[in-house]
């Protein structure tokens, strides 16, 4: 686009006004620029809550704070306006209404230097947290035709008003009885125009390219035409289980599947490292389909069987929303991880965790055996005694699985996994891949093993186990109710003090990380007796930010 557009837009207030100028609808909002905390208090009142605090250069979901009471306007502004000024460079900020459960659905518009504007179609992308897209698709299931062609065209006048020429995205939110808000436009193509791209055919970046070269469209409206359905994921490098905390860490392993078909747009390998200092998306995983529960299937196949080893991801989480009942509904309105609570990890069966132990451990042993410097063709663990079982223990989530095996005259290993028999044989074993026959039944798996720590991929998904050590180190004791830091950051905020009583969910410390502020919330009531951390201090995962000690019998 032309300077001037991205100016014009890269203030999200001003574009608001220049919107409404244009007749394209708009929420309430109002600027804080040059205004004392009690005049910010009683702007926020005359606008109403629940209302949004956001920053005026902002977007992908920074600087942004919901606030539902006056109580919570204060930390909401002093926490966006150090994010925002972090992120961008500048800590403005302005306050919007805010629509509850709405839907947030974009248009993607092309136009050229001769004038020509047009529409590609919507796309919905209300499956977010932290006001972040996590799954995005199109057409919109919640999107009539006659909606569609309404929405279609206020962002069309967008784009007209602003000379619009190059690819861009008009962003609404829609609400329940079909009324549609502007939100933003994005002067540039979005991490989910592929979405697009898979619905018409038309290749978006090709379009950008040759718009910038001074060449026509050459198409017109009737022109671009959509068939089927296409979705999105994100998938992140984050812990779902953790209010989607930001992880760092090496991938191990990238496999994506070969089968079922989809494109897989990745800023990773085996062996990159994930760093605490960047946006924390690993890639983006597209699938096509003639219908959206086909390509909803489809998607959740590929995310079950890609395989990302060695940092904490959200995929499972994906896969759970994406077989969740009301996203197959099409109930996909943004406050639907709140309402419907998607399995947020995975929960393998008893049978699957006896197969992944299993696989552990004889491909440990299979791995020590070709290490082995001297007496390969003896078993590690031999012994004279021919009824003695080698034994490994490993860790799952809160629980421990203890796998016995013995290495029998036919090849096969006799196994025991708690207190249940079985019998095991290794069909094939290269690199990683294990085609495993336990009592009869054969699996392909792949095993990946980093000192203690192995993820096993099974036909349903990922486990991940700890072997835990024969015979235990003895290490200096941990702090008894310490409150540590859950990823590498910088302490922006202690929010109590040493002697200070607090209560479960309030907040202590605030870090920030990845460009974000995370709220580190207390896990029950209890007495602060001490702090370790102040503001600006770095910190890594792990540390100790503060000493908590629980409340007993309060009550």
């Amino acid at each position: 686009p032309a300077p001037e557009t991205i100016a014009a837009m890269g203030d999200k207030l001003a574009a608001k006004r220049l919107m409404a100028e244009a007749g394209v609808p708009t929420l309430p909002s109002v600027s804080l620029a040059g205004l004392a905390a009690a005049d910010a208090a009683r702007a926020a009142a005359r606008l109403g809550y629940p209302l949004l605090v956001k920053a005026t250069a902002g977007g992908g979901g920074k600087g942004m704070r919901v606030v539902r009471d006056a109580q919570e306007l204060a930390p909401a502004l002093a926490g966006a306006r150090r994010e925002a000024a972090g992120a961008f460079g500048d800590d403005a900020l302005f306050l919007e209404s805010y629509l509850d459960a709405c839907r947030h659905v974009e248009v993607q518009i092309l136009g050229d230097a001769d004038g020509h504007l047009l529409h590609v179609f919507e796309r919905e992308c209300s499956i977010q947290r932290r006001h972040q897209k996590l799954i995005e698709e199109a057409p919109a299931p919640g999107v009539s035709d006659a909606l569609r062609e309404r929405l279609c065209a206020s962002a069309v006048t967008a784009g007209r008003a602003l000379g619009y020429r190059s690819a861009g995205t008009v962003e609404f939110l829609l609400d329940a009885q079909g009324r549609f808000y502007f939100l933003e436009v994005n002067t540039r193509l979005q991490v989910e125009h592929p979405v697009t791209e898979a619905l018409t055919g038309l290749d978006l970046v090709r379009e950008q390219i040759r718009v910038a070269r001074g060449e026509c469209l050459g198409y017109d409206q009737a022109a671009v035409r959509r068939a089927g359905h296409a979705l999105e994921a994100r998938l992140y490098a984050e812990d779902p289980a953790a209010d989607f905390l930001p992880a760092a860490g090496r991938v191990r392993v990238w496999a994506p599947p070969a089968d079922p078909p989809a494109r897989v747009d990745a800023g990773v390998e085996s062996g990159s490292e994930v760093s605490p200092h960047f946006d924390p998306l690993l890639a983006k995983v597209i699938v096509h389909a003639p219908t959206r529960t086909e390509a909803a299937a489809r998607l959740a196949r590929v995310l079950e069987r890609l395989r990302v080893h060695g940092v904490t991801t959200n995929r499972e989480f994906l896969v759970a929303v994406l077989r969740h009942p009301a996203f197959l509904a099409g109930d996909t309105t943004t406050d639907f991880i709140a309402r419907h609570s998607p399995a947020r990890r995975r929960v393998p069966d008893a049978g699957e965790l006896r197969l992944a132990a299993v696989a552990a451990a004889l491909a440990g042993q299979a791995a020590r055996r070709a290490r082995a410097p001297v007496l390969r063709t003896v078993p590690p663990g031999w012994r004279n005694d021919p009824g003695a079982m080698q034994e490994v223990r490993y860790r799952h989530d809160d629980g421990e699985i203890r796998v016995a095996y013995r290495l029998a005259r036919d090849g096969t290993f006799a196994c025991r996994v708690g207190d249940d028999a079985a019998r095991a044989r290794i069909v094939g074993l290269e690199g990683s891949r294990l085609d495993l026959e336990l009592d009869g039944i054969r699996t392909r798996l792949h095993v990946t093993r980093e000192a203690a720590r192995h993820w096993i991929q099974t036909p349903a998904g990922e486990i991940r186990l700890h072997e835990i050590e024969r015979f235990p180190r003895h290490e200096r004791a941990g702090v008894t109710g310490g409150c540590i830091a859950p990823m590498p950051g910088r302490v922006v905020e202690v929010a109590v003090g040493a002697g200070e009583r607090v209560r479960a969910g309030q907040r202590l410390v605030v870090l920030a990380a990845m460009k974000m502020e995370h709220q580190i919330l207390a896990a029950t009531d209890g007495l602060v007796t001490e702090v370790r951390v102040t503001a600006g201090m770095q910190v890594d995962r792990d540390d100790v930010l503060l000493v908590l000690e629980e409340e007993r019998g309060a009550g």
